[in-house]
């Protein structure tokens, strides 16, 4: 896949140029609207900072939260500006909206090296219906757009298709990377290669199994994942959080997995509660002594053991969704255990981890630099390794 590359534009091509970089900055905040986890401002910052010194004149934008296109003052970028100039060490001016002619004279003012930050797009409904007159608004304010928003790019809004259709446009070096990484695993991944595969719901994750059902040699599914794969089997999950509507998708999946003989790895044991709730009375049960009113909430010891032997035979590995109900410490186990055996890996295989609550586990436990890769794109990294093709990628395309 061919994209055109922030690369190609260097010296003269952006000093002074307004270059409008669409980043994902839709980071998780507390109730004091603090930053609990900042891995895509960071990841940001390689193409904000070769902007910078090619002295371009820097425009970002992004959405936060779902504020439905009302102006929501808890989902202001606010917070964020203040974090991302912390960590480039100078100012981010923050604009009080992302379009009208006070945005405009604002961003004219800037000065070569400047940064500024648009408020949230999705204030604005237009944003995610692509309507042409908002991307034209968001295109005045540059000469340039990059798209550095893997996040996003599974969405055809104004900011990840309509402005890129009338500014000259490319790729940012974290777009690049995402696209190089993930490419890399679908199509040569080093064997063994052993996915795992998480998470409360199996939709959205039928294509990318279907996908890796020929080119994985081991499939590890739990969390709702597995309950609705259990059930699939015959397996009694008693009130554990499963999908009806696609028993019969998974039930042609494992006949697939079957035939590509693609082993498929299902919890053989679970922590079960009676309600979920923290301080809930928990067991561990084998699968076939689940009760009606059993609700599962992390896989058991012996499951845990068996996902650990799988992946220390793995050259490559690729992870996406939680194991458990990881929101509640005590049942996090599963999935913790998970992100050390992962950790364990470092310098005998290609680990990747994708998909915002993975990551979340990882940087709980301090083991983000341990894993290969950590991918910024929960539901672009699905589509995409589903095959589907991102019209926020499409749109760069030489």
């Amino acid at each position: 896949m061919k994209l055109k590359s922030l690369n190609c534009l260097k010296g003269e091509a952006l000093k002074g140029k307004r270059v409008i970089v669409r980043v994902d900055f839709n980071v998780p905040l507390n109730e004091e609207l603090k930053i609990t986890n900042d891995i895509r401002i960071k990841r940001a910052i390689p193409t904000i900072e070769f902007l910078i010194n090619h002295k371009a004149k820097i425009v970002l934008m992004s959405h936060l939260g779902r504020p439905k296109g009302k102006k929501v003052s808890q989902l202001s970028l606010t917070p964020v500006a203040r974090h991302l100039g912390d960590l480039l060490g100078k100012n981010v001016l923050k604009t009080e909206d992302c379009i009208g002619s006070s945005v405009e004279k604002s961003i004219n003012n800037l000065q070569n090296g400047e940064i500024a930050l648009l408020e949230n797009l999705r204030f604005h409904k237009e944003e995610e219906k692509n309507d042409p007159l908002f991307s034209q608004k968001l295109a005045v304010l540059a000469d340039i757009y990059i798209n550095d928003a893997f996040g996003t790019a599974h969405r055809a809004h104004a900011s990840t298709v309509g402005v890129a259709k009338i500014l000259p446009a490319y790729a940012g070096f974290l777009m690049e990377k995402e696209i190089d990484v993930l490419s890399k695993l679908m199509q040569n991944p080093e064997k063994p290669f052993v996915v795992i595969l998480g998470g409360a719901k199996v939709t959205g994750k039928i294509e990318v199994i279907k996908n890796l059902i020929s080119k994985a040699d081991t499939i590890l599914i739990s969390g709702g994942m597995g309950f609705t794969a259990l059930k699939a089997t015959g397996v009694n999950v008693g009130n554990s959080i499963i999908e009806d509507y696609d028993l019969n998708i998974v039930k042609e999946m494992l006949l697939n997995a079957e035939k590509n003989a693609t082993k498929i790895i299902l919890p053989i044991d679970l922590v079960v509660v009676k309600h979920v709730s923290v301080g809930a009375k928990s067991k561990t049960l084998k699968i076939n002594n689940i009760s009606e009113d059993d609700i599962g909430v992390d896989i058991g010891e012996e499951t845990i053991k068996l996902f650990k032997k799988e992946i220390e035979k793995a050259k490559t590995v690729f992870w996406n969704g939680p194991l458990g109900v990881f929101e509640i410490d005590q049942f996090a186990k599963g999935t913790n255990k998970i992100a050390f055996s992962l950790a364990e890996m470092k310098g005998k295989a290609v680990t990747i981890v994708g998909g915002g609550d993975s990551i979340s586990a990882l940087e709980k436990a301090g083991l983000t630099s341990s894993v290969s890769y950590c991918s910024t794109g929960g539901g672009a990294s699905l589509k995409f390794l589903g095959g589907s093709n991102l019209p926020g990628i499409e749109v760069l395309k030489e």
